[in-house]
């Protein structure tokens, strides 16, 4: 018979049970964050003590709070604000209205954000955050009333200089005026600088709606550069016809470029020879979506992301590229306008038969540096116009790429662990010098 000391045996079974209780970010999503964080950490030989620091969130939120819709029912609603790190300064990240956000989701773009900021030089750690929601579902008055609920639910841990939400999927220059409102009514005076992404009235940047889509085409030409080519010459496909993907094939086709593809949630549009983009922006302005464009090929909506091209620009939702079509992928370079649009096992496919991918962190990075440029303007109370905007814009994405293409050749590896790696070292290098409290 064998003999079980329980002295022994209960603290493990305890300590598996604290390790799984504790975890409540877990999610698909923040697990492929997790695997790129240890490939970038084991390029640069991270020691232990510093992986523990900065893979976890520091701060993650969840808020249930009461909303009165407009015939008089009251609706439960569930909401959360992640901070991934402190160390470099106030966090710094969107908030989105969508059916499926959750803790796990909102975690693993908090820990991009972090990335994305230190990759591009900004004083921020990376936050998101959202309610689960239909915005499509709900009129204006529910939704300034979801908002300005949130908003006030999340006053413990926002602010200036403690952490300053963004618009991002389903939210946009209205709801942060809401946001913006019900913070500085709480405090007693107007707080401009809580929040990015408000009308040019109360403090935001005329360039702000569409720096991610200007930002990601800035990086396409900056990698066309470098591999040689031209970029009128490029073929171009774009999944996603939101504000980032309609303002990368506007810009694009006044570049020269031809963009054979594009598509939204309802289907896709292709023609080898290149789409008439501002017809299309046209129609979608009167008919809200794509399907029905007369002068183009109907495809679906994720088949935009196997029609033969040079560029691929996935500028939807996240784990769009996965394992089962990474092999139908036809284009020589994806550039990630998404967050999160390829899955590690997608990653692996692509490097083995050689297309490049330009990850999130630094492909959509424009939309967080005009960001960081609202945040100054609204502390300094002065305004810079459009042209200086975008050519501190230009210049800050022209150096991110620099440092990643450096960065990859200086460690042999691809341009997503490379970011990742100038990334996590200069949070490291941080989190370091300022050690464990108390």
């Amino acid at each position: 018979m064998t003999v079980v000391d329980q002295s022994l045996a209960e603290p493990v079974a305890l300590q598996d049970d604290c390790v799984r209780a504790g975890a409540e970010w877990r999610s698909e999503l923040y697990e492929t964050a997790c695997t790129q964080f240890e490939d970038a950490a084991d390029v640069l030989h991270l020691d232990a003590e510093l992986r523990t620091r900065l893979l976890e969130p520091r701060r993650s939120l969840t808020v249930n709070f009461p909303v009165r819709m407009d015939d008089g029912t009251v609706r439960n609603f569930t909401g959360y604000r992640v901070q991934h790190t402190l160390t470099i300064g106030p966090t710094k990240g969107g908030f989105r209205y969508a059916p499926d956000v959750s803790l796990g989701e909102c975690a693993a773009l908090a820990m991009w954000m972090t990335w994305k900021c230190a990759l591009l030089g900004l004083p921020f750690g990376g936050a998101k955050g959202g309610v689960r929601c239909d915005p499509h579902e709900h009129s204006c008055d529910e939704l300034e009333r979801i908002t300005r609920r949130y908003a006030a639910e999340l006053i413990p841990v926002i602010g200036p200089r403690q952490d300053i939400p963004a618009p991002d999927m389903g939210t946009d220059e209205r709801e942060m005026a809401w946001f913006m409102d019900t913070y500085s009514q709480q405090v007693g005076y107007s707080v401009p600088e809580v929040v990015t992404g408000k009308p040019a009235a109360l403090g935001g940047s005329a360039l702000r709606r569409r720096a991610t889509g200007l930002g990601v085409v800035h990086v396409i030409g900056e990698v066309v550069r470098r591999c040689g080519w031209q970029l009128a010459d490029q073929r171009v496909a774009i999944q996603g016809f939101g504000n980032v993907g309609a303002t990368v094939a506007e810009r694009l086709h006044e570049l020269g470029a031809s963009v054979v593809a594009v598509s939204d949630v309802r289907g896709g549009l292709h023609d080898p020879a290149g789409l008439d983009v501002p017809a299309i922006l046209r129609w979608k302005a009167e008919h809200e979506f794509l399907d029905g464009f007369p002068d183009a090929r109907a495809v679906g909506r994720t088949e935009t992301l196997e029609v033969p091209c040079d560029v691929l620009v996935p500028a939807a939702l996240q784990r769009q590229i996965v394992a089962e079509n990474a092999e139908r992928v036809d284009c020589r370079v994806v550039v990630e306008a998404a967050n999160g649009p390829t899955t590690p096992e997608a990653d692996a496919i692509l490097r083995a038969r050689g297309i490049q991918v330009v990850p999130d962190v630094l492909a959509n990075g424009g939309g967080v540096a005009v960001s960081y440029f609202e945040w100054v303007q609204d502390q300094q109370r002065y305004a810079w116009d459009d042209v200086e905007l975008a050519r501190r814009l230009g210049g800050q994405l022209t150096s991110a790429v620099d440092r990643v293409a450096a960065c990859a050749e200086r460690l042999a590896c691809d341009w997503r662990t490379a970011a990742l790696a100038v990334a996590v070292e200069r949070v490291a290098q941080a989190a370091g010098a300022r050690a464990i409290y108390p």
